[in-house]
């Protein structure tokens, strides 16, 4: 019986099986402890966006976390192609991940005695707002009853599973009837929200938080695109106070690229609508998307 792919696929142990069937030890410190770095490359249209990136990135997370999950990169590289090419997919959220794994001295608390592993899932492109409703106008919520968690106690530049503090956020905001949310350090600052930074523009500048963030692939890339279109970028701590003088907000993400939001709290911006400044870095990234420089295709089986 030929596997159905049709929600995603999962590469686990060498194998590439139905999403449904992927499964983790319930002793694994990757679902007990959270213990786990992540990344997420997507696909669009047949091809991986930015994926050395990413790649990069990764790497570089699971050194911070004291990982060894026994693959090389080109061997990581390699697993996320033949499983999003065995399920089909074009438009994807690709993960990969490194979990801690169990300890193989039962009852152990070392993290030293852990069998760390790679595993890496594939479902249809996630948006973290839908289109249609950045069309008609996305809102943000700035939560009031929930701080981000300090850089100095998880460090958000290690793209991590702990998303305690972004859950009960999304509920606050959920409640009040906004799309998503982003969390304010406890200086006041902003920070960024789940699975996005944040953009304010004021006139010809461009702004995005400095610290208690992860640097984003999707963040990079709107820096370098607002650069291209003439504005001045700025990365430096960024008070919640110039919410209510900034001429429009955006977010970046994997899931979506550049976000335009039309209202945070109270404040509308743009009479509601997306800003012309983030609707053109929109339709810039998705340009940039399908540059060939920037993509490496998928080989799908004929």
């Amino acid at each position: 019986m030929t596997a159905d792919f049709s929600a995603g696929a999962a590469w686990m142990k060498g194998r590439i099986i139905p999403i449904a069937e992927a499964t983790i030890g319930v002793t694994d410190w990757g679902l007990t402890h959270s213990d786990v770095v992540y990344d997420v490359v997507p696909v669009v249209d047949g091809a991986f966006f930015r994926r050395d990136a990413y790649l990069d990135r990764f790497t570089a997370s699971m050194q911070a976390a004291r990982m060894d999950v026994g693959m090389t990169r080109d061997q990581i590289a390699a697993a996320l192609h033949d499983m999003v090419a065995a399920s089909g997919l074009r438009d994807a959220y690709c993960a990969m991940v490194a979990a801690r794994g169990t300890p193989l001295i039962p009852g152990s608390r070392d993290p030293r005695d852990c069998a760390n592993h790679f595993y890496a899932w594939a479902v249809p492109y996630v948006h973290v707002i839908k289109p249609d409703v950045l069309d008609q106008g996305a809102s943000l919520w700035v939560a009031q009853n929930i701080r981000r968690i300090p850089p100095d106690s998880v460090d958000p530049r290690a793209k991590n599973y702990h998303w305690g503090d972004f859950t009960q956020g999304l509920f606050e905001a959920k409640d009040r009837g906004f799309d998503t949310v982003v969390l304010l350090d406890h200086a006041g600052n902003l920070t960024e929200g789940p699975g996005f930074n944040i953009f304010l523009v004021e006139g010809e500048t461009v702004t995005t938080p400095d610290t208690g963030v992860l640097e984003g692939i999707s963040r990079r890339t709107a820096l370098e695109i607002c650069a291209g279109m003439g504005l001045e970028t700025r990365v430096e701590p960024l008070p919640a106070t110039r919410l209510e003088t900034a001429d429009e907000v955006f977010l970046t993400s994997s899931g979506g690229g550049i976000l335009p939001i039309s209202r945070v709290g109270d404040r509308i911006y743009a009479n509601g609508r997306p800003g012309p400044i983030a609707t053109r870095a929109r339709q810039a990234y998705w340009d940039l998307v399908r540059q060939p420089g920037y993509r490496h295709p998928v080989s799908y089986p004929t």
